[in-house]
């Protein structure tokens, strides 16, 4: 499984690589000792200008804030923000026709990367092929639409989190059936849910048949902690493979 984190998690692949700890299946399996039944590869995405000129809570963040592994049992899992206006329901939809397809400094950036990690992991470690798995969440979801749209035949399911994939990207998941299952939190003011449905509904238009949105109506935007603590996803993703892996 490729893990690729949100924006908050940047870092020079040194000194600050601990940060791709603070979410998602890497913390599950490392921090709370889970038998993730997965290799999972967690890059980690660089700073690039937000070095200078990025977001406070990246430039603030601090070290003693990443989750660690203790001898005896596991940490307290730090709970999810329950954001407290009423749920909404059906959400409206939104016109993102004018919106850009990736993020500013996002992992588009740095594609061939990834993909060489894939094919090093692929080498180096007994793996199966066709049990190739890609998540993330935030910045990560955009990036897991993304290198799922340009290489669709590489991966046998994919999970986005709190990040809406454009419809100028999903035709070649709709081509090649990828399986998806997107997840968005109902309350999140960040990337809201209502930005998820022109892509999926535009998927749906082209055929395609394993397409699942799963909206958490009570959470916001850190509706990944839910997500990943849970079992569902691990097995879903575990449920599909590829029938002829792209090498």
């Amino acid at each position: 499984m490729m893990f690729l984190h949100g924006n908050g998690e940047r870092g020079d692949g040194r000194e600050e690589l601990d940060f791709v700890m603070m979410h998602g299946p890497l913390m599950e399996a490392w921090v709370y000792k889970r038998d993730l039944p997965f290799i999972i590869i967690a890059p980690q995405l660089p700073m690039f200008s937000f070095r200078e000129h990025g977001p406070a809570y990246l430039q603030e963040r601090k070290a003693e804030s990443i989750p660690r592994r203790i001898a005896d049992g596991v940490p307290p899992r730090l709970p999810a923000s329950l954001p407290a206006e009423s749920m909404q329901g059906v959400p409206p939809a939104r016109d993102i026709a004018e919106k850009s397809s990736v993020l500013p400094e996002g992992w588009d950036r740095i594609e061939q990367d990834l993909l060489a990690m894939l094919t090093s992991v692929e080498s180096k470690f007994r793996t199966d092929r066709r049990k190739t798995y890609l998540s993330g969440l935030s910045y990560g979801g955009f990036g897991t639409w993304y290198l799922a749209s340009k290489h669709p035949k590489k991966f046998a399911a994919i999970a986005p989190i709190a990040g809406w994939g454009h419809p100028d990207l999903v035709t070649p998941l709709a081509e090649s059936r990828t399986p998806i299952w997107a997840f968005a939190g109902g309350l999140d003011t960040v990337i809201p849910a209502e930005y998820f449905y022109p892509g999926l509904n535009h998927l749906k238009r082209l055929g395609h048949p394993t397409v699942q949105f799963t909206v958490h109506e009570d959470m916001g935007h850190d509706v990944w902690r839910r997500v990943y603590a849970g079992e569902d996803l691990y097995q879903w993703l575990l449920s599909h493979e590829l029938e002829s892996p792209q090498i």
